[in-house]
This record gives structure tokens, sequence and C-alpha cells, in this order.
């Protein structure tokens, strides 16, 4: 079932979303070389304490998974792309990681993604990066009143099939307020105007998430959580929060530009 929100739910679940955006920026300013996955769930923890929020991810088991999730934020690198739990490793220069946070402030969630890399990035990371983004937007651009869930599925899938990346349907966007996962899902690749219907009020999580290698297939560590690429190459993952308004989208979970 999906619930409609009301503008002030809607202004609520921002408010939560304000504080996602503050721990993802928290981890990319801590993320040097030198520092664990570790230390950046301690920074994102952190963030969420001060704003008096609490983790809809810690604790959190979904069927797959054989143990409840350790950490605030999924902290994934390189190969890995979904699902990395906060460890002892040590960042190093290049690497890609992809950081997916979330917040439940006042009885509503946000839901956020980013990917990036350490120091430098390789033209090849760059390009991945800045496609993976790409879909990001166009997903969202599609979540308009009276478009379909296919709709974005399709713009996501576009993105990643021109540049040669892989991608998986088996894990992708949803509907998120009262609770992390809510309907629909929304998978990262499909066709226009098929499955739900899209309405003002509606609001969802829309995280594409791309391989480099172009093969769609992925694998699980042994760890029950950490989600790689088939192939070994390098994945990013970037998602937002979003309602769908009469008008314009709206992303929820960036930073709000404080007046001066």
């Amino acid at each position: 079932m999906v619930e409609l929100k009301t503008p002030g739910e809607i202004e609520a679940m921002a408010a939560a979303g304000e504080v996602v955006a503050q721990a993802l920026a928290a981890v990319r300013a801590e993320a040097v070389v030198g520092v664990s996955l570790h230390d950046l769930d301690l920074a994102a923890r952190e963030v969420l304490r001060v704003a008096g929020a609490s983790s809809p991810f810690l604790g959190y088991q979904p069927s797959f998974a054989s143990f409840p999730y350790p950490g605030v934020v999924c902290l994934s690198v390189n190969d890995a792309v979904l699902h990395g739990i906060p460890t002892t490793y040590r960042l190093r220069e290049g690497d890609l990681l992809s950081a997916d946070c979330g917040a439940t402030l006042d009885g509503w969630t946000g839901d956020a993604a980013v990917s990036f890399c350490v120091g430098g990035a390789s033209a090849a990371d760059a390009r991945l990066l800045e496609r993976t983004e790409a879909a990001l937007r166009a997903g969202i651009a599609a979540a308009r009143d009276g478009a379909s869930v296919g709709d974005i599925s399709a713009a996501i899938g576009a993105v990643a099939r021109t540049a040669g990346y892989g991608l998986h349907t088996d894990f992708g966007g949803h509907g998120v307020g009262r609770s992390m996962h809510e309907d629909p899902h929304i998978p990262n690749d499909g066709r226009p105007g098929r499955g739900m219907r899209l309405r003002a009020g509606m609001t969802i999580a829309i995280e594409p998430w791309f391989m480099a290698g172009g093969r769609d297939t992925y694998r699980i560590d042994e760890d029950g959580w950490t989600l790689r690429s088939g192939d070994g190459s390098r994945g990013a993952h970037f998602e937002h929060t979003v309602a769908v308004t009469e008008d314009e989208p709206r992303v929820l979970t960036r930073l709000r530009q404080v007046a001066v």
C-alpha cells in the first residue's frame, strides 16, 4: 500500500532528509587516505546523535541477511557497490567509496547515497561516477504526477545501457516515509509507461547503481551483506529521497541553503 503524504508530512521528511545530507557530508569530509570505514561510521553516528535522529539501518535485518546490520551507514569500496559493512579497512588513494545513509526524525525517514573517489579519480572512475549521478538526475526528472514507475526505471536504464555499464534490478529504488522501505519497488531498468502510476504526495527513494564492467551480475560476500560486481569491476551508487508533487519533483535529501 502506498501512503500519500500531506505537505506538512513532506516537510517533516525534508527535515529527516537534511540529517541524511549532513551525515553524508560528514562522511565525505572525513574520507581521506588512512581513515577506517569504522571511523566514517562513527562520524555519521555523531551527526544523527546531535540531530536527535535514529538510524533505520542500525539493527535492520531483511530476509537475505544472516545478522542485523551493525552500522548507520553502508560503506562499499571499489567492486563493492551496496551494503558494505563498516570495518577496520583503511582507505587508500584512488579507492572508490559508496556511502548510503538513512535517518529517522520525528517518525519520518530519509535515505540517500553518494559515491566518490578518495584523492584523485581515474578517467574511468570519473566517467562511472558522472554517468551514475546523471542517471539519478534522469530518474528524478521522470518522477512526475501522472507518470509511471516504469518511466523512472527506463530513464535510469537508458543511461546505463548507453554508457555500457552493468546494472541489476534485484535492488533499486523504493517508497520511503514512516519506514525505510515501502511500496513501490522501483527497478533500475524497465519499460516506460509500465507499473504503478505516480501521484502527488508519493515519496520515493531513487537509487541507480552501476557496474563498470558491463555485466548485469553480482555476488554477495560471506558476511551476507556486501554486494559486489560479478566481474570484479568497480561500482557506483547514488540516491535521493524525492517527493512527487503537482509541479516539479522535490528532492528531500539535499543540504538546505541557509540565507545569509
